[in-house]
């Protein structure tokens, strides 16, 4: 009877371990927020503004590096009170760049600010899915293997990536006759 009780007790065990693996799934949100164009759209417009903006850094503080080296040139020329307000300019004007610079790429800068507005709308009506996903069909966690070097395995049938996606776009055009209205 005992043997049988232990026997029982484990059989419960095992199947209440498999039920809570069954309430576990796995999606890709790298895979998901790349099958969306509106987020695509936008990295390319940030990159964009990356690019120009880091052109803009970049000419201000070469407009440095030319101040300087003419001032190297001709120090031996200059008085002493001409040398010390040349450096002084010149380290003015580096100041003045990299503020630019933080300005632009800080984490308060002008392109995380522009980051914020584009990518956040995106990530929330797909965190928003994600979540509604996984009430209506029961999971009790999901787990982004997105970059992620502590999953070490998981099951082709516990990844729920695609059903995500096919929700998004299933989405995408009630969103945009809304939007119309």
């Amino acid at each position: 009877m005992k043997r049988l009780t232990l026997i029982l007790a484990f059989v419960l065990s095992a199947a209440g371990f498999a039920a809570a693996q069954n309430n576990t799934v796995v999606v890709n949100s790298e895979k998901i927020f790349k099958s969306i164009d509106a987020y695509n759209q936008a990295l390319t417009q940030l990159d964009q503004m990356a690019e120009q903006y880091q052109k803009d850094v970049d000419e201000k503080f070469k407009a440095v590096e030319e101040l300087y080296n003419a001032y190297m040139q001709r120090k031996s020329t200059l008085s002493q009170a001409s040398q010390q307000a040349n450096e002084e300019n010149i380290l003015k004007l580096e100041k003045e760049a990299t503020e630019f610079q933080e300005s632009i790429f800080g984490t308060d800068g002008t392109l995380m600010k522009r980051r914020i507005e584009l990518i956040q709308p995106i990530q929330k009506q797909v965190f928003d899915t994600i979540e509604a996903y996984a009430k209506e069909k029961g999971i009790d966690m999901v787990i982004d293997i997105a970059q992620n070097a502590t999953m070490l395995y998981h099951s082709a049938e516990s990844d729920h990536t695609q059903a995500i996606i096919d929700r998004l776009k299933a989405a995408a055009p009630a969103a945009a006759a809304t939007e119309q209205q």
